[in-house]
């Protein structure tokens, strides 16, 4: 089938940003020199939903080099890069995605992906098994079994679980220890900020962050914000981990009261309407409104646009909203994930880790899955050794190996 993309002639502009992350995913580039030996995926076709830059662009090489037919769309209008969508287009991949598309030519890239009739899947945000499980459950009986990048997405897999609907295999790489230890924490910690502060040009020290959420995510921005010299609040539902937020060094209270003091909020919980009217009522003027979790429902913007007198952009990635007292309050990037949709997303070598994952996660469907049942599974402990192996071997560094007697000593009852 053939590409919709914006703009072929960028093809060599995006393949040497496909050339630069390779150069920095040693993990990924053994996987890709094993599987392109052995070719385990021909015949296979994969459906990739996640956001289209260079590193997810190599990820979708490393499959198509194992043998398999890929498409791959878009999983945030805001996220996907036309030069990285050309080169992939050249390089043998389906492409269905541009920048900025509307909800209608979102959905239209994902059922034209779906068009290629899966076996394997990889979603991010669980869109594209929404849609097996509902306007296209026609294919569903055709898929192996998929894997799911993100927080959100896995709690959409689970509640299908529970609900006993999950119709085929789903392996939960968002909850594998080689994924959220090193993706969720340091990759949003240091892309949250990338993006916050490429798009304001503002400093981080001396002002007062409010983070929502003290998941992997959360810990990972509040972490950032403490090391650029901010005065950190978290704000959280769960007792468990606003005492771990206390017992790391951060205030803790409830979003009413963080929303009068904070200069910069920053939601990553999940959930929705975190941030509100109330909430907006109370703030400083100036305060500045970012979203880090999957989907822009975080931040309440209809409330935001109700309740404010003018909307305009002030520059990119930039919305001011000004209330009826003068106030200002800006929010970035129009509630989307602001570290791919003012940013590049999590660093190269953290996405590494992760896209190994995600390569292995493939592999173990496509070899295993007529042991696998419809539930959502983790990844093994062997495969999450796997790959923080090959990481220290790229990184040059070596670690103590237990002796016989020390193995037969763990064993004892």
């Amino acid at each position: 089938m053939e590409s919709i993309i914006r703009d072929k002639s960028l093809a060599a502009q995006g393949a040497d940003k496909i050339n630069w992350v390779k150069g920095f995913m040693p993990v990924l580039n053994v996987l890709n020199e094993e599987l392109s030996a052995t070719k385990p995926l021909v015949g296979k076709n994969i459906v990739i939903t996640m956001h289209l830059e260079a590193k997810t662009a190599y990820l979708a090489l490393v499959l198509k080099n194992a043998g398999a037919n890929v498409a791959i769309t878009g999983s945030n209008p805001l996220s996907t890069q036309d030069d990285v969508a050309a080169a992939l287009a050249e390089q043998g991949v389906t492409v269905y995605a541009w920048y900025n598309c509307t909800a209608e030519e979102y959905e239209q890239f994902l059922h034209k992906a779906l068009d290629t009739k899966p076996q394997i899947i990889v979603d991010d945000g669980g869109d594209l098994v929404s849609l097996l499980h509902s306007t296209r459950s026609e294919l569903a009986p055709h898929i192996l079994g998929g894997s799911e990048e993100t927080t959100t997405g896995v709690i959409r897999l689970r509640a299908l679980e529970a609900e006993k609907r999950l119709q085929f295999p789903m392996m939960a790489v968002n909850d594998a220890y080689c994924k959220y230890l090193f993706d969720n924490r340091y990759g949003t910690g240091q892309s949250t900020w990338d993006g916050i502060m490429r798009t304001t040009n503002l400093t981080v020290a001396g002002k007062t962050v409010v983070v929502a959420g003290y998941g992997w995510c959360g810990k990972g921005v509040a972490m950032r914000a403490k090391g650029l010299g901010a005065n950190v609040i978290v704000t959280e539902v769960n007792p468990i981990k606003a005492i771990e937020a206390v017992f790391d060094g951060f205030r803790v209270m409830p979003m009413q009261e963080a929303a009068k003091q904070g200069d910069f909020f920053v939601t990553l919980t999940g959930c929705k309407h975190v941030i509100r009217r109330e909430q907006f009522a109370v703030m400083k003027n100036g305060a500045i409104l970012a979203n880090a979790g999957h989907f822009d429902v975080e931040i309440n913007r209809e409330h935001l646009a109700a309740d404010s007198v003018s909307q305009r952009v002030v520059r990119k990635n930039i919305e001011e909203f000004t209330f009826s007292d003068g106030k200002k309050v800006y929010l970035l990037a129009e509630g989307r994930l602001v570290n791919l949709a003012a940013g590049d997303g999590h660093p190269t070598e953290i996405m590494d880790l992760s896209f190994a994952m995600q390569a292995l996660a493939v592999m173990h469907i496509a070899e295993h899955h007529s042991e696998m049942s419809n539930k959502v599974y983790i990844a093994s402990d062997e495969l999450n050794s796997r790959v923080a192996l090959l990481k220290l071997q790229a990184m040059n560094i070596t670690i103590d190996h237990l002796t016989k007697e020390q193995e037969q000593y763990l064993k004892q009852a």
